[in-house]
């Protein structure tokens, strides 16, 4: 039984209440319910973060280069930690690391909330980041270790509709948080579920038994400070560089050395230490270099765009934050239903040939995408989400099998590992390279359609002179009133700059997805059963 494995041979791991719903046989689903309520809050704050993203930037007065540090600052840190949590997890025993990553989450939050500027609350949002990297992991191991093999498909049904709901709730309830209670309720939500969680993993779970306690493993901290550097280094570098006039500016030209050599040596690094953090080794098998590099592909393109839609439907189409997390509702349901029922049927088929309908599913997204205008509606939006949406989950659930599924079965731990690695860090440099993307397109199409604004053009001249005499006629303050109508003028140019710039953007994407499909033959077919459980853990 796997309660044997969880509670030893008797209930002396656990409180007396526990003990009790033991052996009415509910206290696994109550685990369950409390390890799901952990992930489930690192789920939606993947999420909840980009509908407040304008509000954020015009409270605290950010571009929108800095903006996206709130998101890859997250994003970075849970790159660093994942090496970490299986060490942290031996070391310090599984209960202890999740009750304290639940504790660091939550606090964290309540600094997020209380950040008086950007730089703060990028900082809270790197030590949240950290707590939070662990936890959808450590969750999904527990849930599965809670039940007898015959029991666990069940289980990780109810664990997995929970996790995928939160993409679903995540845009509305931020939304709503902003425009009724500002954007710092979006973390301090978090709060009153963070405590509870706390309470009722500390209550619930078995204790740590200090003999299976591993205090001898060691950890390869060199190969995670070359990692922090280099990815740290290339982030800023991407982040910064349009701002700061990129080799132009000396300090761009250090981020760039220090990415090259931070990158660099951790490769050599990893491929030279015995128990490397991250196990690169397993590149010698082509369906991980397939799988890894089209991973980081994904990243860039998916979260990119879940990045990208929020912030331009609410700054250029003057959605309100509750307007664009509704807009996303679709779907997020979307993907929750492909979900549930791809895994009926996701061993029937090969796996390749699911990715690549997912992949030209994206590139149709992008197509549609590219057609935004001024006067694009949720309509109009409605089936480009819907086909991101279900074209994801059709690539992320087959790729993670085809990548995994031709490894030793000794290998799988270290290939999936990687493979979450690269999907996380792709995560984190698409969102970096969409800011950088959207700011220079934005800066070129503005210079050419500020060209031909002129007086001696005569459309721009007429709407000036309608603008002009529509506000002169309130006050009689001619002066004023071209100074205003000019204004308009200007912001309707910045506006066009913007829905050109995005609708690049939206093609780059598509073009990237096309150029990747090659890798597709790289991969492996039909899985293998220990590959189906490492892979399912990276979702």
């Amino acid at each position: 039984m796997a309660a044997a494995q969880l509670y030893g041979s008797d209930a002396r791991l656990l409180g007396p209440f526990a003990a009790r719903l033991l052996q009415r046989g509910l206290l696994k689903w109550i685990i369950t319910l409390s390890a799901s309520l952990g992930a489930i809050l690192e789920v939606i704050d993947t999420s909840i973060t980009n509908v407040a993203l304008p509000d954020i930037r015009g409270n605290l007065g950010a571009t929108l280069s800095e903006a996206g540090w709130i998101s890859t600052a997250y994003a970075c840190a849970n790159v660093v930690i994942i090496p970490l949590s299986a060490w942290l997890g031996d070391r310090f025993g599984r209960k202890n690391y999740f009750v304290f990553s639940l504790f660091g989450f939550t606090a964290s939050s309540v600094l997020c909330g209380l950040a008086p500027n950007l730089g703060f609350l990028i900082a809270a949002r790197v030590l949240q980041g950290l707590a939070g990297g662990g936890l959808l992991a450590k969750a999904q191991s527990v849930v599965f270790e809670s039940f007898a093999p015959a029991e666990r498909g069940a289980a990780q049904a109810i664990f997995g509709l929970g996790v995928i709901a939160g993409p679903a709730l995540g845009p509305v309830l931020g939304g709503w948080l902003t425009d009724q209670m500002g954007w710092r309720w979006i973390f301090f939500i978090n709060v009153p579920f963070g405590i509870l969680a706390v309470l009722a993993c500390t209550t619930f779970f078995p204790a740590d038994e200090p003999e299976k306690l591993d205090r001898t493993g060691t950890v390869d901290w060199t190969g995670i400070g070359l990692l922090a550097v280099g990815l740290a280094s290339f982030q800023t570098f991407l982040e910064e560089g349009q701002q700061d006039d990129w080799f132009g500016s000396d300090f761009i030209r250090l981020m760039a050395v220090l990415a090259v050599l931070g990158i660099g040596f951790f490769i050599w690094w990893e491929l030279r230490v015995e128990k490397p953090a991250v196990d690169l080794r397993v590149l010698r098998h082509r369906s991980m270099i397939g799988g890894t590099l089209y991973s980081g592909i994904l990243g860039m393109g998916i979260y990119g765009i879940m990045f990208a839609v929020p912030v331009f439907v609410q700054e250029y189409l003057r959605y309100t934050p509750t307007q664009s997390g509704v807009l996303q509702v679709p779907g997020a349901v979307a993907s929750m239903l492909t979900m549930i029922a791809y895994g009926r049927f996701l061993s029937k088929y090969d796996p390749r040939l699911m990715i690549a309908i997912g992949a030209l599913m994206t590139v149709l997204t992008g197509w549609l995408l590219m057609g935004l205008n001024p006067g694009t509606g949720a309509q109009t939006l409605f089936w480009p989400l819907i086909l991101r949406a279900v074209g994801s989950v059709m690539m992320f659930m087959p790729l993670s099998l085809a990548a995994l599924g031709p490894l030793p079965k000794n290998e799988i731990a270290a290939g999936s590992g990687l493979y979450s690695l690269s999907r996380q860090m792709g995560s984190s440099v698409g969102i970096a390279l969409i800011t950088t993307m959207v700011t220079r397109r934005m800066a070129a199409h503005r210079a050419v359609l500020v060209s031909h604004v002129t007086p001696f053009h005569q459309p721009v001249l007429d709407r000036l002179n309608a603008l002009t005499s529509a506000f002169a006629a309130g006050n009689g303050d001619f002066a004023a009133a071209q100074k205003r109508a000019l204004g308009v003028i200007d912001r309707i140019v910045n506006g066009n700059s913007a829905l050109i710039a995005y609708s690049d953007v939206f093609s780059y994407v598509m073009v990237a997805f096309v150029v990747s499909l090659p890798l597709l033959f790289l991969l492996g077919g039909r899985a293998n059963k220990a590959a189906g459980e490492a892979a399912a853990s990276t979702h």
